[in-house]
């Protein structure tokens, strides 16, 4: 009965989301609600346990969650967005132009949605491939996989952030361990690219003229440009190092402050100000118009966080270890389950977010009996998750139409070269996360 239970729920968040176009905040709530009454829950018990979910998910993140935005939102409305990627070409030179865009979506999605970070670059795909004589579609890949690589894997975007959360995963080691798998799987996406746009052909690139930085004075610079995204992650890493159990750096007045200001609230908090600074030329009046566009998106993704957290809870009630009887699953098969569950999940309904969430929610009270307890091995958990979550974006994924349609692509076309590249991520990713748990002693 319990094991039928979750195949009924997933199955309704599934159908909700994809058939029914409910917002995912009100199936996952729908699903807890329903969960909690196939299960034998009493009302009482069910609003205890769907209260305290959602408020404990959020009560780490959700912060977290809203300074990020508002971080990527001022990187996007003062083009610093584009001074990056126009640093990251003159670093790795024009003639690898598409490694370097690779790159530069890497670093460009961490605090901005894949979706809005392709749309802001889509332009320098086109007019490099003119300059280049390279296949627009070599750039397109390229960029998408490198925007995605980021977006399931590295903190502060929320998928990985809202699993940590559900999962009591250390966030300074998601990252850490985020950026050694996630910088690889980029590159997969890169060769993929390199490699399937000789196949296939596109219509004409247009004549969308690039934007310097040489041509846009008010820009930012480079190194403002990229302060509000490397202080954080940097503060957040170091914390995490402190944390060691052998206390690199002791526990006295250099550890408590290290601890405080690598909180991810704190160390998010330092990125927001900085960049505050990038649109200190804008009106005061257009700046708070950004908080509060950055503020509405965080919104719904901190409700869509917080409502996985409840349909978690309501989860945990049940032993399903014992029902499925995993007692034997070792840590490479519970990474495994996790991987399969969070790509059948973003397979069915579109959503990584929802995917990766929803997965959490499950795979939160089986961590322990994989034998998945320690530090690193729930941030792998987190990280498994999020390689299920790329695997695959095809035709009910709004990023799939995003890149296809920014990139003159038709659907054979774009599940060529878009949702192969993302097969081979999610399976590369999920191997780099397997050979991880092995080094470090699983």
């Amino acid at each position: 009965m319990e094991l039928l239970t979750i195949l009924l729920v997933v199955l309704f968040i599934i159908i909700a989301t994809v058939k029914f176009k409910l917002n995912p905040v009100f199936s996952l709530i729908l699903a807890a609600l329903i969960s909690g009454f196939l299960l034998g829950l009493t009302p009482q018990q069910m609003m205890v346990q769907i209260g305290e979910g959602f408020g404990k998910t959020l009560s780490g993140i959700g912060l977290v969650i809203a300074f990020g935005s508002v971080i990527g939102i001022f990187l996007e409305k003062t083009g610093s967005t584009k001074v990056l990627t126009d640093t990251i070409l003159k670093w790795v030179g024009f003639k690898r132009s598409p490694l370097a865009i690779n790159l530069a979506g890497f670093v460009v999605s961490i605090p901005v949605f894949c979706d809005s970070g392709f749309i802001i670059l889509s332009s320098l795909n086109k007019t490099l491939s003119k300059k280049s004589g390279l296949p627009v579609l070599f750039f397109a890949i390229a960029l998408a996989s490198g925007l995605y690589a980021a977006h399931v894997f590295v903190p502060p975007t929320p998928g990985p952030l809202a699993a940590a959360a559900i999962l009591e995963a250390d966030l300074g080691t998601v990252l850490i361990l985020g950026l050694l798998v996630a910088i690889p799987v980029s590159l997969t996406g890169y060769f993929w690219a390199r490699f399937v746009s000789g196949y296939i052909k596109t219509t004409n690139p247009g004549d969308d003229k690039i934007l310097t930085i040489e041509e846009a004075t008010a820009r930012p610079t480079a190194l403002q440009a990229f302060l509000p995204l490397v202080v954080p992650l940097v503060l957040i890493a170091l914390k995490s190092v402190a944390n060691y159990p052998t206390k690199p750096v002791g526990e006295g007045i250099l550890f408590q402050f290290t601890d405080f200001v690598g909180n991810p609230i704190v160390a998010l908090l330092f990125g927001v100000f900085l960049a505050f600074s990038l649109g200190r030329k804008h009106p005061s009046k257009e700046r708070n118009e950004w908080i509060v566009e950055a503020l509405k998106q965080a919104g719904l993704i901190v409700l869509i966080t917080g409502a996985g957290g409840a349909f978690g809870a309501i989860l945990r009630t049940v032993d399903f270890a014992a029902i499925l009887d995993l007692s034997t699953t070792s840590g490479v098969g519970g990474l495994l389950i996790c991987f399969g569950i969070a790509a059948a999940l973003k397979t069915a309904q579109g959503s990584s977010t929802v995917s990766i969430i929803t997965t959490a929610a499950i795979a939160a009270p089986l961590l322990s009996t994989f034998g998945l307890v320690s530090v690193a091995e729930k941030a792998l958990g987190v990280l498994a998750i999020g390689a299920g979550a790329m695997t695959v974006s095809h035709i009910n994924d709004s990023y799939f139409w995003v890149v296809s349609q920014f990139s003159d692509l038709d659907v054979k076309n774009a599940l060529k070269g878009h949702s192969l590249a993302t097969l081979f991520q999610g399976l590369v990713g999920i191997a780099l996360i397997i050979v991880l748990y092995l080094i470090m002693g699983g």
